[in-house]
């Protein structure tokens, strides 16, 4: 199994590379800027990219999106994030960012394959209503949901503190404390280290 992490633009958001590091296929996790970068990784190490996959809409998730030339998923309730810059919150900072629509429309449930390895989408809404988590064997990517000691913002038009409070208790924290969490920012924990440490849980 492959995982990867690349740190990228201005917000410093993680994109993460995730597939078979033998059949070189992967998924590209939240491109939320310098596709370049990105790109060298991917050329350097001979990988397949098969699809983009964006944890939710706002800007510095979805910034590189289009340049891979590739298909995108994301949830079906974050959909419209991806040609709207007010709600995916570039309008805020100054420029209008829309990339490509979503050529799959992803729901809770859902497994995604790539080589023998796969992802199963967890809905977590609250940072927005299509927030997503995507768990792998003993690993999840928590997007913009959970942190190290810390968890997604909620002050943002369509967010709920309240439903990101159950996402993380109800759907998170009932995952094996081993379970390496791959954030949206910053880096990495597991469960058992946040459902004890994280001080925003309560």
């Amino acid at each position: 199994m492959l995982i990867k992490r690349i740190v990228v633009g201005p917000l410093e958001s993680n994109c993460y590379l995730f597939g078979d590091e033998a059949a070189k296929e992967i998924f590209v996790i939240d491109p939320g800027g310098d596709y370049r970068e990105i790109k060298s990784v991917i050329d350097k190490d001979g990988l397949k990219p098969k699809a983009v996959i964006n944890t939710h809409g706002h800007g510095d998730h979805i910034g590189a999106n289009k340049e891979f030339g590739i298909s995108i998923w994301i949830h079906r309730l974050d959909a419209d994030f991806l040609i709207d810059p007010s709600k995916n919150l570039s309008g805020a900072f100054g420029f209008l960012l829309r990339t490509k629509t979503a050529s799959r429309l992803l729901e809770d449930g859902d497994i995604l394959n790539i080589g023998k390895y796969s992802l199963e989408v967890i809905h977590t809404p609250g940072h927005t209503p299509g927030s997503i988590c995507l768990k792998a064997e003993g690993a999840i990517f928590t997007g913009d949901t959970l942190f190290c000691e810390g968890i997604g913002r909620t002050d943002f038009a369509y967010g709920s503190e309240e439903d990101i409070m159950d996402s993380i208790k109800e759907k998170l924290f009932t995952l094996k404390d081993n379970y390496v969490i791959y954030p949206g920012h910053g880096p990495s924990s597991t469960i058992g280290h946040e459902k004890t440490n994280n001080p925003f849980v309560i």
